[in-house]
């Protein structure tokens, strides 16, 4: 009651909103409110990780074990709002809380389960510096903070990134991110199971280019997660 009181209180000072509508926040909501919550579309991926329609992005590109995502994402959409102010109006708060949501839906399915470290898709200092954070980053504190998976921040590093990959066909995407990728540490990982974690994935090619740098370490097994999933 004591918590409920100076939340609540705190509310009326400085009302939070939903970071979709902009309605204000109950004590009992988080980030976003319950009426915008049940219109997201979110994804079941996580009941069958094994095989999917994203798991098959991956099949004979690199040793995947389970594949989900949070939802589907579509321009101009609630989850849309939602990822763009993650990356481009400094709301790393939104990626926090969206990491521990997926973790409350996906944890009682078990997809955490036998996962030794996390890592977060790396981007290039240019960019962090432009944005403030990693938004992968602060999606991998979301989970970490309710399973306590360990965070591998400096195993793969990205050294490179002509442009960004929202126009650019398949092909055009693979050659992008050709090379782009730095395994740094690969005593870190070998002999581990780590996830994978990115904000949206369309066609998969920059995860895979990430996952085949990580599998020189050799003696390795990746899942991979994301926010959104284009459809």
């Amino acid at each position: 009651m004591r918590a409920s009181f100076w939340t609540d209180l705190l509310d009326f000072i400085a009302p939070r909103t939903c970071a979709i509508c902009g309605r204000w926040l109950s004590s009992r909501e988080e980030c976003i409110c319950i009426s915008c919550i049940c219109d997201i579309p979110f994804a079941s991926y996580h009941l069958h990780p094994l095989d999917n329609p994203m798991a098959r992005l991956f099949w004979g590109l690199f040793p995947v074990e389970k594949v989900a995502a949070l939802f589907f994402y579509q321009p101009r959409t609630q989850p849309y709002h939602l990822i763009h102010d993650l990356k481009y109006h400094y709301a790393p708060e939104i990626g926090q809380y969206l990491g521990r949501l997926m973790v409350k839906r996906m944890q009682p399915h078990g997809f955490f389960d036998d996962i030794d470290a996390i890592i977060p898709m790396p981007i290039t200092w240019l960019r962090r510096i432009h944005r403030g954070y990693n938004q992968s980053e602060e999606i991998a504190k979301g989970i970490h903070e309710l399973t306590g998976i360990p965070i591998y921040n400096n195993v793969v590093k990205r050294h490179r990134f002509k442009h960004s990959q929202t126009k650019l066909s398949i092909r055009q995407r693979r050659e992008n991110v050709r090379d782009a990728f730095h395994l740094n540490k690969s005593e870190k990982v070998r002999g581990k199971h780590v996830l994978l974690i990115d904000d949206v994935i369309t066609t998969g090619s920059t995860i895979t280019a990430c996952a085949e740098e990580l599998t020189k370490a050799g003696d390795i097994r990746i899942s991979v997660l994301s926010i959104g999933l284009t459809k």
